[in-house]
């Protein structure tokens, strides 16, 4: 019918690149520790997404000793509510992988051997 509009939202489609999502997710990783441990590295993300349903892996270094458990939970539920509402994706599934430790021990003996 010549005369109808059609609503903005049927009219097109929004499509969000992996690496923006990744992006989104290491941010929100990064938020959720507080910042990344001296000499360490920042969070890193990869994602798979089917249909609007974002899978994310985190990379994190984290300050030892901590509760690893209960950072990895923070980091899980601050990416998931994230990308939720930045992306509108729902986000069943995010894996925390910890990578490396930092010790304050092993930054003091690192001084010393330079």
């Amino acid at each position: 019918m010549a005369g109808e509009r059609v609503a903005a939202a049927g009219r097109g489609a929004t499509t969000i690149a992996d690496r923006v999502l990744a992006k989104i997710a290491a941010q929100a990783a990064r938020e959720a520790l507080d910042g990344v441990p001296e000499g360490g590295e920042a969070p890193h993300a990869s994602v798979l997404v089917h249909h609007d349903v974002a899978r994310l892996r985190i990379g994190v270094e984290l300050d030892y000793p901590c509760d690893i458990g209960a950072r990895c939970g923070a980091v899980r539920r601050r990416v998931a509510e994230r990308v939720h509402a930045l992306a509108g994706m729902e986000v069943p599934e995010v894996a925390v992988m910890v990578e490396r430790l930092h010790s304050a021990q092993s930054r003091a003996a690192q001084g010393r051997i330079q």
